[in-house]
Order: C-alpha cells, then structure tokens, then sequence
C-alpha cells in the first residue's frame, strides 16, 4: 500500500503544536458546557491529522501541502547487469 500524505513537514508541526495546546487547554476548563469536549476533538483531530501527515478535508478540498515527489530512480541503479563491466586482471588468457 502506497502512503499518501497531503500536509508538508511545517503544517504537521503547526498541527502537533496546535493539537497539544489544545489538549492542553480543555484539560483546565476554561469554556463552560461542551466547549472543553470540543477543544478536546478539535485538539485530538489536529494532533492525529499532523501526525499522520494526511487530511481527509484537505483531500476533498484538493489542497495538497507537500513538496512534490522526486521521481525514484534507485531500481535501475540496483540493477546489476547495468553495472557489470569487466575486470581486465580476473581474465587470463
């Protein structure tokens, strides 16, 4: 399975931070009734969601953070046959 992640490495650092403080905050309760349950899932989901790296919102708006992928060319480096040559010395004539 292919990993896909939409969020690049300074949002997912924004997210964690964000997510903690958060948490954080609904833990000394400061907004009355079910203010402190949501700064816990909003809190929870931005921990999660920069953890991860992936967005199921920033997917279904098309928004992609990521620095685009170089391309991988370590198979055709891998391939022995490319790089065989011959050793003048291990050939005795």
């Amino acid at each position: 399975m292919k990993k896909y992640r939409n969020i690049g490495h300074h949002e997912r650092v924004i997210r964690v931070g964000v997510g903690f403080l958060l948490l954080a905050l609904s833990g000394f309760s400061f907004l009355p009734g079910w203010g402190d349950l949501i700064l816990m899932i909003v809190g929870l989901i931005a921990l999660l969601t920069g953890i991860i790296g992936y967005c199921p919102a920033w997917q279904a708006l098309g928004i992609n953070t990521c620095p685009p992928q170089k391309p991988d060319h370590s198979r055709s480096r891998s391939n022995p046959a490319i790089h065989e040559q011959a050793d003048p010395s291990s050939h005795r004539s």
